[in-house]
């Protein structure tokens, strides 16, 4: 995903910025091909003193451009409540909507994964039998991001670029980062293999080493690892950690299976769910334009009744065409053999064969082959929505080629981060540094290089301060330093469109068609991300206007 400091400066930031670094420096700066063998892109005065007040000039120019764009940028920033296209689609081919439960149709305040850290580790004690100190760590929201990578064998947390690389100085054994050195070490270099990375639903199965983290409710997962591994650390205890890995893996499991998450939301509703009247107001739209609606989630039918009676009302099932809970995706989606039941009003199982699937009533289990046999919904013409990448979108955008909306909470608050004034100056200049090096790295004498030192330092100084504005261990979800991350890579892949949540829907008309921007490849020239950026992405000041 393109910052927005990046969005605009593909604009007149970039056009800017390459005018300051061009100043000098000949038509090659420009990306026209030379012939003729190769000369320095830039030329500067003979004498070493000559040279580096040079390229100080050069840089001095390049700071003052940056500021001079900063204040055009801060007038296109991103609104938070866009919808944003990997892939061309048109609401207008959409004639039915479906539905995941938990973080689609239903948001939890900061209160659950309180809840779930501390249900865990009561359970890593009472039934795994570990050190009662335990219970000395509390859950930190601030820890962990999504999409991180777990290497069970060596017990490191860490985030992985889209091209299996390790961003340095997000490496996390306990709660302490590992050094740069050991890490490289470690790995060999950055890099892990693809033999190494966890399988098609980021699980460490079959040899793999690495598991990775894509469902929200895996926040507490993490911070749970983490802190208990830093107990073990700090009291020179000696463990194994793919022991810890699975009785913690286990523990988190059984917090939903025992139903221990369930009972305390449905005790406190009002403590963890986060009222929203807009989830109705989308079902309504839908409803109101003849839209078929359904929804599949691995949450159990009493849960998923209260859940939806206090944000939409008690009349909810009249919305939905089709209901089925507790699913066990994303076995649902791959498995033939699972029939589905009716549950009666009572919460109990029927043994009647399912030849219609019925409005206003409840189903369980079941599989998506049955599903398209009884509804005939096939194709393009189905949408459904769902928070995690794997489980909810891989095989229905791979495997029955239903068009796919992922819902990215993070979402909105990392373009609020991104809009905001200090972040939009830092990425600009970083941006113009970076090419400031690129340009000058012809000047090889040692005073030259010198001052490229200067500039690489403050280059990594402004990539680690960039990554702090969003999480200061783990930085943004959608990048690394300078890639994309794996997270994003899959995201990019399994999902039509993405969104911070189902209320965006609102923003758009039925009809509404979604454009993916045409940003330029690395060997073509930037004309077509030189338009306007309203040409681009919904932005915050026209939202605003409305």
């Amino acid at each position: 995903m393109a910052t927005a400091a990046v969005a605009v400066a593909r604009g007149a930031g970039a056009r800017g910025a390459a005018a300051t670094l061009r100043g000098g420096c000949g038509t090659a700066a420009r990306g026209r091909p030379r012939a003729g063998p190769s000369r320095p892109l830039c030329t500067a005065p003979g004498t070493a003193p000559d040279r580096k007040r040079y390229l100080w000039e050069r840089y001095q120019e390049a700071k003052r451009s940056t500021d001079e764009l900063v204040p055009s940028i801060m007038n296109n920033l991103l609104n938070p409540d866009a919808i944003f296209a990997n892939n061309e689609m048109s609401l207008s081919d959409i004639e039915i909507y479906g539905f995941d439960y938990d973080y689609t149709l239903v948001f939890y305040s900061k209160h659950l994964h309180t809840l779930i850290f501390n249900a865990a580790r009561d359970l890593l004690i009472n039934e795994h039998r570990y050190p009662v100190e335990i219970r000395k760590y509390e859950y930190d929201p601030s820890f962990a991001i999504r999409g991180l990578h777990y290497d069970v064998q060596r017990a490191v947390l860490m985030k992985i670029d889209a091209f299996h690389y390790i961003q340095l100085g997000t490496v996390y054994r306990g709660l302490s980062v590992v050094p740069d050195e050991e890490v490289i070490e470690m790995y060999e270099g950055s890099h892990v293999p693809l033999e190494q990375m966890s399988d098609f639903y980021g699980k460490s199965s079959h040899g793999n080493t690495m598991k990775q983290f894509m469902d929200i409710f895996s926040l507490p997962e993490m911070t749970l690892l983490s802190c208990v591994n830093e107990y073990f650390l700090k009291n020179n205890i000696d463990y194994e950690p793919v022991h810890l890995y699975k009785d913690v893996k286990d523990s988190i499991r059984d917090v939903h299976i025992k139903g221990i998450m369930y009972r305390a939301i449905e005790a406190d509703i009002e403590k963890y769910i986060c009222y929203a009247e807009q989830t109705r107001a989308v079902l309504a739209k839908l409803a109101d334009h003849g839209k078929k609606m359904f929804l599949i989630t691995n949450s159990p039918s009493s849960f998923v009744d209260k859940g939806m009676r206090y944000i939409v009302g008690k009349d909810w099932r009249d919305l939905f065409d089709v209901v089925i809970v507790q699913a066990e995706k994303p076995n649902f989606f791959n498995d033939k053999r699972r029939p589905f039941r009716k549950v009666n009003e009572k919460g109990v199982l029927l043994w009647d064969k399912i030849h219609k699937l019925q409005k206003g009533q409840i189903y369980k289990q079941g599989n998506l082959y049955e599903f398209l046999k009884l509804t005939g919904w096939r194709g393009s013409k189905v949408l459904y929505f769902g928070d995690h990448i794997y489980s909810d979108l891989a095989d229905l955008t791979l495997k029955h080629g239903w068009r796919t909306g992922a819902i990215i909470p993070e979402l909105r608050s990392e373009l609020r981060i991104m809009n905001t004034e200090q972040y939009v100056q830092t990425m600009t200049w970083l941006q113009t540094l970076t090419g400031l090096l690129e340009q000058m790295q012809v000047h090889r004498d040692a005073e030259s290089q010198l001052v490229l030192q200067e500039w690489k330092k403050e280059r990594k100084e402004m990539r680690e301060m960039t990554k702090s504005f969003f999480n200061a261990q783990f930085g943004s979800l959608f990048r690394t330093d300078q890639n994309p991350t794996y997270f994003l890579r899959r995201l990019s892949r399994f999902a039509d469109i993405y969104m911070a949540s189902l209320s965006c829907l609102l923003n758009y008309d039925v009809n509404h068609t979604f454009y993916p921007r045409r940003t330029p490849l690395q060997h073509e020239l930037p004309a077509w991300s030189e338009r306007p950026p309203t040409f681009r992405l919904p932005l915050l000041q026209e939202a605003q206007a409305k």
